[in-house]
Parts: C-alpha cells; structure tokens; sequence
C-alpha cells in the first residue's frame, strides 16, 4: 500500500468521536508507521458525533477524490423518537418542547415517511455545518446567535419503516438518500408532518455507494491490521 500516492480506507466510526476525532487518530498511526511528520488525509463526508458508521478516508494524493466519493449515495438506518424536540435535532441538547402523540400510529408514520420519497426541499439544521458569510452555522449556533439556512434540494431514494414502539412512542427507519440530506432535519420534518414532534435517539450509517459498514475496519484494530500490510515507504 502507498499511503503517499494515496490509498482509500473505511473506517466504522465509533459513538461519541468527531469525524475530525478519526481523521486525526488515522493520521498520526500513519505518520508514526511511515516515520514523517506530516500527511495529508481527509474525510468524504462528515458524520456527527453521536452517529457511527461508515467513513471513508483518503490519504496523499487519493484526498482529490473526497468531493467525488462525497457524492455518493449513502444509507442510514436511525431511531427517532416522537413527542418531544431538541435544539439540534438529536441527542446532543436536551429537550426543548413535548408534544402530544396520542395521535401516531403505525399506519399514519408509514403514511407520512411516504411524503418524502424522491426529490424533498430540506432546511438544513442550525447545528451543522453549513456555511453563513463564511462562518460555520454551528458556531453561531453555540454563540445563541438567530441562524437562517435557506432550503436546498435533495432525493430520498428510499425511506422504510423498519420497526414502530407504539408504548414508547419510537420508530426505527432506513434511508437511502442523496449528498447533503440531514437525517436530524429530516426527523425533525417527520414529526411535523405527524403534527407532533421528533428527534434522532441513534443514527448509523450503513453504507456509501458500494461500501458497506460490515467491510469497515475498526479504528481500534487499525495499528493491528496496519502491521500486517505490504506498505511503500517514503523516499529519503
């Protein structure tokens, strides 16, 4: 393998890390393995902390493909949570407003996930990072400042109701989705459209393009299965 020229790896993105966390637990196992100091390696598509999943990441010159895997389609398998919102749309904030969901059955959330089948209009969340005048929509965020995120047009190619807890009033769905679709923004658009409410409670990336989660290597495993590769070492 030449980590140098460039070399695509998936990884299982563990619970709790920053896509950024992996990024640089790869780097610095790589740098240490090939005796430099510097190389560059970057990710195609960020998850969330509280999500895992597939990540893919590019090393040396294979960093020119991110924007090109970043475009595939990628699948999520997520558990929402009815009655009750939070600023962010999942796990990280506390809830913020509790709605009524004696409504909400089964029937009526395979109806409404048929609503957003094909190309939808999505507000990305404030949380995110989406760019406002140059600055991330999460810092400003973070800082209580009023973000407006202008909508932008994305296709769910498939949207399955996997499991529903009525008592607990929580639905586990596959998504099969374009670039740029936010799984929390889509559950909070869900739970209005079942005149309630909702956020992410798990999310977990199962796939992107051809990659399947089940292929991914694991970050604590990685110096382990880097011993075993045939590896280009550096020029001097």
């Amino acid at each position: 393998m030449d980590f140098i020229e460039g070399e695509i790896l998936c990884f299982d993105k563990p619970l709790n890390w920053t896509s950024f966390n992996l990024v640089a637990k790869i780097r610095s196992q790589l740098c240490h393995r090939l005796g430099v100091k510097k190389l560059k390696v970057g990710h195609a598509g960020t998850l969330d902390p509280l999500a895992t999943g597939v990540m893919v990441v590019c090393t040396g010159r294979a960093t020119k493909r991110i924007d090109e895997l970043q475009a595939h389609v990628k699948e999520y398998v997520a558990t929402l949570q009815f009655g009750a919102t939070t600023p962010c749309f999942d796990l990280e904030k506390p809830i913020d407003k509790t709605y009524p969901t004696e409504h909400i059955t089964e029937a009526l959330v395979r109806e409404v996930l048929n609503k957003f089948l094909g190309r939808i209009e999505q507000v990305p969340p404030a949380f995110s990072a989406c760019k406002i005048d140059g600055k991330r929509a999460y810092d400003l965020a973070r800082k209580g400042r009023e973000v407006e995120l202008k909508p932008k047009v994305l296709v769910i190619d498939e949207i399955e109701l996997l499991d529903f807890d009525g008592e607990k009033m929580q639905a586990t769905i596959r998504v099969v989705c374009s670039k740029g679709t936010y799984i929390r923004a889509l559950a909070r658009d869900i739970g209005q459209a079942l005149e309630s409410g909702a956020h992410l409670i798990s999310l977990r990336r199962t796939r992107v393009g051809d990659i399947r989660v089940e292929d991914c290597l694991q970050v604590e495993g990685f110096h382990e299965w880097l011993d075993k590769q045939q590896i280009e070492m550096p020029q001097t």
